[in-house]
């Protein structure tokens, strides 16, 4: 297993922005937008043999080819405030069959990814993933904000909508973060690179939908964008957003009016700030709306 590097650009003190699928796909989908908007060069992959199994076999003239795996990518670009590595992955790597990435394999390809940004000099690298809230999916979803340090805390955080991990529900300052965002987060720090997980807010009774969340993925975005001093097109981001928006509504319209009620109550409490709502309230919620996304419109989720 290795790194296999296609150039070697000459970087001056980037940071890394990292991501792979997860729920709602909300960081992948965030840092491939910034790829392609900003024109990102390709110079260096993850050799997937021992990582993972191949997708299919190609076929070419009737002969076989080549097997085809999972990309695991890293791309730069020279921005004018600072150079930046971007690292997409299609795939976690994982020992068993959960979705994120868990066993060795997951923790060799983490240690490959921290050794190209040990290898630039990158001093920092963000992780971009989902955060799972008893929030509303008409309200704006906040990036929630996990760091190797309390400084980082208190600058990552002066951005606006933002909440540090945990403090956005009222349950203080503990938490977990699974799959790859935490491996590498913690192999980097225990090399002393600054670590910074940004996390888009998801609904918790749409994180089991199998969709998209590109109104997560756009509070990334316009988040990274300010830390890297850029812009990007939202057209493409904001087209998808109305697609799952249409989606989301449908089903939403077929709830029973009791779960509706409280689902609703959810906004008035954000813009209220007055109380949180209870994990007990959350999980009846999430218990009576879940089986309504499994049963949608498998045609409007294919068009998604």
């Amino acid at each position: 297993m290795a790194v296999k590097y296609l150039s070697e650009p000459a970087l001056d003190n980037p940071i890394m922005v990292a991501s792979w699928p997860g729920i709602g796909n909300i960081g992948l989908v965030a840092v491939d937008t910034l790829r392609v908007q900003l024109g990102a060069e390709r110079f260096a992959e993850i050799e997937p043999w021992d990582f993972f199994y191949p997708k299919r076999v190609v076929i070419r003239d009737s002969i076989l080819h080549t097997l085809e795996f999972p990309g695991s990518t890293f791309y730069f670009n020279r921005l004018p405030r600072r150079d930046v590595i971007t690292f997409v992955s299609e795939e976690q790597p994982n020992d068993g069959n959960k979705p994120f990435a868990e066993g060795k394999k997951a923790y060799e390809m983490a240690n490959l990814v921290v050794d190209v940004a040990q290898k630039y000099g990158c001093k920092r690298l963000y992780s971009c993933g989902a955060a799972v809230s008893l929030s509303h999916h008409a309200l704006k979803p906040r990036v929630w904000i996990a760091t190797s340090s309390r400084a980082l805390n208190q600058e990552m955080t002066g951005f606006k909508n933002t909440v540090l991990m945990g403090k956005g529900e009222g349950r203080g300052e503990g938490g977990t973060i699974t799959g790859l965002n935490g491996l590498v987060l913690g192999i980097a720090k225990k090399r002393s690179i600054e670590t910074v997980c940004l996390m888009g807010e998801v609904p918790d009774y749409l994180s089991a939908a199998p969709l998209p969340y590109p109104n997560a993925s756009k509070s990334l975005v316009e988040l990274l964008c300010i830390i890297l001093g850029t812009s990007v097109n939202y057209g493409p981001l904001n087209e998808m957003a109305g697609h799952v928006d249409n989606i989301i509504s449908s089903i939403y319209d077929k709830l029973t009016p009791e779960v509706r009620e409280r689902v609703e109550r959810r906004k008035a409490i954000a813009r209220e700030k007055a109380e949180t709502i209870s994990e007990e309230e959350g999980n009846w919620i999430k218990e009576h709306i879940e089986d309504l996304f499994k049963k949608g419109d498998k045609g409007n989720e294919r068009a998604a």
